[in-house]
């Protein structure tokens, strides 16, 4: 066997390896569910992101030792590719394969020389697997009985843990589908069906189960979320309809989920079909594939630019003080830059900055801070490139840019979904506007809490509004988590020279925070002070948040639900 394709091998048995024990990471979730080891889950949930890295790094050895002399060149990389490429042709999942193999190629050469004549930029086979998705989804004929078609799903969904009462769970159901459905779909036809996903989706303290409803040649995705009422028995918490209601539950602000899919691009097509806004990258990164996610985000993006012509700009809105962002106004993503120097008064360093937004990688993301995808050495067109961009860029990040002929390479780079910065949504918001999404803003900064995030600077402008009107935390660099926080009341002055100084008179530790003074994250818009005041006061209270860091000690998970409480099921008893 040549050296070439004993390479090939090595990093294709690495790929198989480090699959099936993301499924090993994976096919535990349901036993952790049915247990309520809500502890052990997110501990699974950072094991699984830390696999990948583990995994390539471990093949790396091997295929260091292999290759030899012949590791750094390119000519014994290409005829390894064609190798690759003939041993994962017709493999269920050759496109995360691929991504694999490209991942060691990065860790080789520290991700520059990304060609496709030596890595897997564009996939010979196309970007998805050819997937019959009729194979990954259970068929339930409707006819005379809605509720004995709801109560086979829910039968078949069934743990081994009981329902807590199961008929009152699909007399709920049925409810909801004749309110909901009844003048949109002809519910009582042969010909009605639900199509639902074989594998429960495990995330948080909840389980979600898939499908449709097709009725003719309309659908109507909907999901059920199921929870554990932490005495040995599980309910159906509600019944959602509606692509927008599901994009929301597969949000790119929520953590990865845990769903038993021997072969992801079946359900990834299926959830598409589902959610034909949402970008399959995103879906694939949901699903925890999320280094695919980001092979296949480049992809995409990679063709947008080269069909468009627009330029990319500096990012409305407060310029930061760590990150330098930029965007293309027919694009749905911004960019982070960190810069080499901070404005003051911050103090910390850039590897700091990319350790906060690790922490966020692997962090229970409660649906309030967005997902990242992090780049190093990205190629961009320089003629693409404003010239008020260009200025910004050689001003406050000269290290992280460089031109090569007609190309720019940007060192390192963070790319996240675009939002409306929170201080210019305010602008032009109605008063209904304000009060939700004030209510929403204090709601983010609940959660985040409750989940052991601190988010430092709260400043309207860090927080962004999407689509669907959620207010979401984009600016980690001061995130830390809650219990390393110190929260105090301020001091009553003792004299009249120490309440009418300038600086503080008391003494204030490195942790010590005083939330009296969040007020000033609203110095400007009083309008929406007054709004935010009267939902959320609390927060400006220290044992609001002092109670918070015992719930978090005390090994307490909260519940952090991707849907309006007001839409859930009435169990009958004080929830």
């Amino acid at each position: 066997m040549h050296r070439q394709e004993r390479f090939a091998r090595t990093i294709l048995n690495g790929f198989e390896a480090y699959f099936a024990e993301f499924q090993n990471i994976t096919l535990a979730a349901r036993t952790r569910f049915e247990n309520a080891d809500w502890l052990a889950m997110q501990a699974a949930s950072r094991q699984r992101i830390d696999l990948y890295k583990e995994k390539t790094n471990e093949i790396f050895e091997y295929v260091e030792l292999i290759a030899g002399a012949c590791l750094r060149d390119f000519d014994f990389w290409r005829e390894s590719k064609v190798i690759y490429s003939r041993l994962i042709e017709g493999h269920d999942n050759f496109e995360i394969a691929e991504t694999f193999y490209n991942s060691v190629f990065c860790t080789v050469f520290d991700h520059h020389k990304i060609r496709d004549e030596y890595a897997f930029v564009f996939s010979p086979q196309g970007d998805m697997p050819p997937a019959d998705v009729s194979r990954v989804y259970h068929t339930y004929r409707g006819g005379s009985s809605l509720g004995q078609v709801v109560g086979e799903i829910l039968d078949d969904y069934s743990f081994d843990i009981p329902f807590e009462d199961r008929e009152r769970d699909v007399r709920h159901i049925v409810e909801a589908i004749n309110s909901y459905l009844g003048g949109k779909l002809d519910l009582g036809s042969d010909s009605l069906q639900f199509q639902v996903l074989h594998q429960h989706f495990f995330r948080n303290k909840s389980a979600y189960v898939v499908g449709r409803i097709v009725s003719g040649a309309r659908t109507m995705p909907f999901v059920l979320p199921i929870l554990h009422n932490d005495e040995g028995g599980v309910f159906v918490d509600t019944i959602l309809f509606g692509s927008d209601k599901l994009s929301v539950i597969f949000s790119f602000t929520r953590s990865y989920f845990f769903v038993n899919a021997a072969i992801p691009s079946q359900y990834v097509l299926f959830l598409q079909q589902l959610m034909p806004a949402k970008p399959i990258s995103e879906i694939y990164s949901a699903m925890g594939h999320n280094k695919h996610g980001k092979t296949y985000y480049y992809r995409c993006a990679y063709r947008h630019m080269t069909s468009t012509t627009d330029k990319f700009i500096v990012a409305p809105g407060i310029k930061g003080m760590v990150m330098s962002v930029f965007t293309l106004p027919s694009y749905d993503f911004v960019f982070k830059i960190i810069k080499d120097r901070f404005t003051p008064p911050k103090e910390m360093t850039r590897e700091q900055v990319k350790e906060k937004y690790r922490l966020v990688k692997r962090w229970d993301r409660a649906g309030r801070m967005a997902d990242t995808q992090e780049f190093t050495n990205l190629a961009f067109a320089r003629e693409r490139f404003s010239d008020e961009l260009m200025a910004e860029l050689h001003k406050v990040a000269p290290s992280m840019i460089e031109e090569h002929g007609k190309a720019l390479i940007i060192r390192h780079v963070y790319v996240e979904r675009r939002m409306t910065p929170l201080n210019l949504y305010l602008q032009d918001a109605t008063d209904e506007q304000v009060s939700e999404v004030m209510d929403e803003y204090g709601n983010a900064i609940k959660q985040l809490a409750a989940a052991n995030i601190f988010p430092g600077d709260m400043l309207l402008k860090n927080f962004g509004v999407t689509r669907h009107g959620r207010v979401v935390f984009y600016d980690y660099d001061e995130i830390q988590p809650l219990t390393e926080c110190n929260f105090r009341v301020i001091p009553s002055p003792r004299t009249e020279a120490e309440e009418l100084a300038s600086t503080p008179w008391y003494s204030v530790g490195p942790n010590d925070i005083f939330p009296e003074e969040f007020r000033l994250f609203f110095s400007g818009n009083q309008r929406a002070r007054k709004v935010f005041d009267s939902m959320h006061s609390d927060i400006y209270e220290a044992s609001f948040w002092n109670g918070l860091q015992d719930q978090v000690r005390s090994g307490y998970i909260e519940s952090f639900f991707p849907y309006r409480r007001k839409l859930r099921f009435d169990r009958g008893f004080a929830d």
